[in-house]
């Protein structure tokens, strides 16, 4: 018989984390492009200063043209993409793919149902 110290061992939960990957960088290069007439003016991948359970280990950090510092950031936590006024750090919207996270943002690409970006 296993004793309580024991069991609260073998029953550990790994939180869902999704990742900043490939397909998002090209997904992310495809919107600037796009909304640079719309005000925006670079964006970029940073790593995480720490790792926290459930919240991915990078995050995109979007300038636009009125101000020197970053405007929004986008991250994920659980299955969810964050997207937070960089400058207030207030949270903007909870959004079940990265497309809609960007597009919340400016909305200058199609968005798909299944879209690779997810």
């Amino acid at each position: 018989m296993l004793r309580q110290s024991e069991t609260q061992n073998v029953c550990q939960v790994i939180p869902f984390q999704m990742e900043i990957m490939c397909r998002h960088r090209d997904y992310l290069d495809r919107w600037i492009a796009a909304s640079q007439p719309m005000g925006i003016c670079d964006a970029d991948i940073f790593p995480a200063e720490e790792k926290q359970a459930g919240v991915s280990s990078g995050y995109v950090l979007v300038w636009v043209r009125e101000t020197s510092n970053p405007a929004y950031k986008v991250y994920s936590r659980g299955n969810r993409w964050i997207v937070m006024d960089a400058v207030r750090d207030t949270t903007l919207g909870q959004f079940a793919s990265f497309a809609d996270a960007l597009n919340m943002i400016r909305p200058v690409l199609p968005v798909k149902q299944g879209i690779v970006a997810a």
